[in-house]
């Protein structure tokens, strides 16, 4: 059922006031928002978590699902990927984190083997269509993926928790 299933979308790190510094304050107090988000919506009975895997807010929302997942063994983690090589060409760090992930979600599916121009934005679509609430963590730009992504869920219908990644304002929609 997608009314208890939640997916994900969000800025890669480059697109973050603090880029990589995982360690600045500003990303310490995203990532407390978005498990608070996240809780929040275990708590109202979602169970089935979408992350597509791209480095920065997939993988952290990823990763807080798992550690909710230890003391609440129903919760779900599944992965929608564009393609098998995705982190490749991340650095090494962010690879054994991704991979990590990968290792103990419920379930891995790949929108291709090979990378083809479109296979992030199919992802984001099968994400977006696999749940019923779309957790965002967006700016407010109008361009790029997490923009297209909010708005095939506006055109979906679909319900959207907007969290802003600076002011850390929550929008609903």
């Amino acid at each position: 059922m997608l009314d208890d299933c939640c997916a994900f979308t969000g800025h890669r790190p480059h697109k973050l006031p603090w880029r990589y510094n995982e360690y600045d304050s500003r990303c310490v107090a995203l990532k407390v928002a978005l498990t608070e988000q996240i809780t929040k919506l275990t708590e109202a009975g979602i169970t089935d978590f979408y992350s597509g895997g791209a480095d920065g807010v997939d993988c952290w929302a990823a990763l807080i699902v798992l550690k909710l997942r230890e003391k609440n063994p129903a919760l779900k983690l599944h992965l929608i990927l564009p393609h098998e090589g995705q982190a490749d060409r991340w650095g090494d760090s962010a690879q054994e984190r991704y991979r990590s992930i990968l290792r103990q979600a419920d379930s891995v599916e790949y929108v291709s083997q090979e990378y083809y121009e479109g296979c992030m934005l199919d992802r984001n679509h099968r994400l977006v269509e696999a749940a019923g609430v779309l957790l965002a963590v967006y700016n407010g730009e109008r361009r790029g993926g997490t923009a297209a992504t909010v708005r095939y869920a506006q055109k979906l219908g679909k319900k959207i928790i907007i969290l802003d990644p600076v002011s850390l304002k929550i929008e609903d929609k």
